[in-house]
């Protein structure tokens, strides 16, 4: 059983570190905004999570040797990214809710929340380009263009039912991978790291997306609706192919293969097949065998952090380490 205490206790902090940068910089961005636009930010960026992306980029720079707290506003920028794609893609998914209060398009109307995603993608690249140069912003602007493309394959994967294991993994590799990846790396470039310290810090971040992804994955049949908000096979309602799922569709029989092909393909009726697929998912270990590969992307991430010895940062590998585990042990 790992013990969670220490590492959530370290991240509290450092999320407390991250926010009080973010109100600075809305503070300094006072004068020059509309005021509605400060009201929608405010509530759309202080409405919960965890900020990991701001805090993989101030690790990573630590573990490359750079304890300068201008890092946190290069974290920021991740952290205002994050919350755009955020703003639009419950727009584009019709979510009224998210993290238990009203979406920001449903508190604040579309419009205001295009814009304000709009102007959080501005901003953030602004800071990724003055704080850690033009490989820096690089890197960032392959990230989100590497999203938004992600975002079109799922799209095609979905209504051409696709179900191959590769195009999964090359969707959430652009869709969550790349942005976690990037936040380590463009902290690595921060930092001063070398190539080979980039590299790692890029391989834990792609290993840690991936884990996350597949785990989400598992929640939405697996998880509990109070705690995930969101209902049970709601990913199967919105046509998303999933780990899971290909993975069942992978070895089984004709017969069970044609029927979870003739649910896939019920556009309008697919809620009263949530109980059945998941089942079938079941039957052929859909699910233990998507936690493994989940487990084995977490190993990876676990790995990478070798590069990295010594007692000079311990604390940032420990949380690091603890970050990676938590994304398996996590219930919502």
């Amino acid at each position: 059983m790992v013990q969670m205490e220490p590492f959530i206790a370290a991240v509290k902090v450092e999320a407390a570190k991250i926010d009080e940068y973010m109100r600075a910089d809305l503070a300094r961005l006072q004068p020059t905004v509309d005021g509605l636009l400060q009201e929608v930010l405010d509530y759309g960026l202080f409405n919960g999570g965890k900020r990991v992306r701001p805090l993989l980029v101030v690790l990573a720079a630590r573990l490359c040797g750079n304890r300068d707290d201008e890092v946190y506003r290069l974290g920021c920028a991740f952290e205002y990214l994050h919350a755009a794609t955020l703003f639009h893609d419950d727009i584009i998914d019709n979510s009224e809710m998210r993290r238990g209060k009203q979406s920001v398009h449903k508190k604040f109307g579309i419009v205001a929340a295009i814009l304000a995603g709009d102007f959080l993608h501005a901003l953030s690249m602004a800071t990724v380009g003055r704080l850690a140069g033009g490989r820096g912003l690089e890197v960032f602007c392959h990230a989100t263009t590497g999203m938004v493309d992600g975002e079109f394959m799922q799209l095609r994967n979905a209504t051409k039912h696709n179900l191959s294991e590769l195009d999964y993994y090359n969707a959430i590799m652009m869709k969550t991978g790349l942005l976690i990846a990037a936040a380590c790396e463009v902290g690595a470039i921060y930092g001063g790291g070398t190539a080979v310290q980039a590299k790692a810090l890029r391989d834990y971040g792609v290993n840690l997306g991936c884990a996350y992804q597949i785990v989400d994955d598992l929640l939405d049949y697996l998880g509990d609706p109070a705690k995930t908000g969101k209902a049970v096979g709601n990913d199967l309602l919105e046509g998303k192919i999933t780990l899971p799922l290909i993975l069942s569709m992978g070895c089984a029989d004709a017969k069970d293969k044609t029927r979870l092909m003739t649910i896939l393909a019920t556009t309008t009726e697919r809620a009263k097949y949530v109980a059945e697929v998941e089942e079938l998912i079941k039957k052929y270990d859909g699910f233990s065998t998507a936690r493994q590969k989940a487990t084995d992307a977490v190993e990876k991430a676990l790995t990478a952090l070798q590069f990295f010895p010594g007692d000079k940062v311990l604390y940032e590998r420990n949380v690091l380490a603890g970050l990676a585990r938590y994304v398996l042990a996590r219930d919502k």
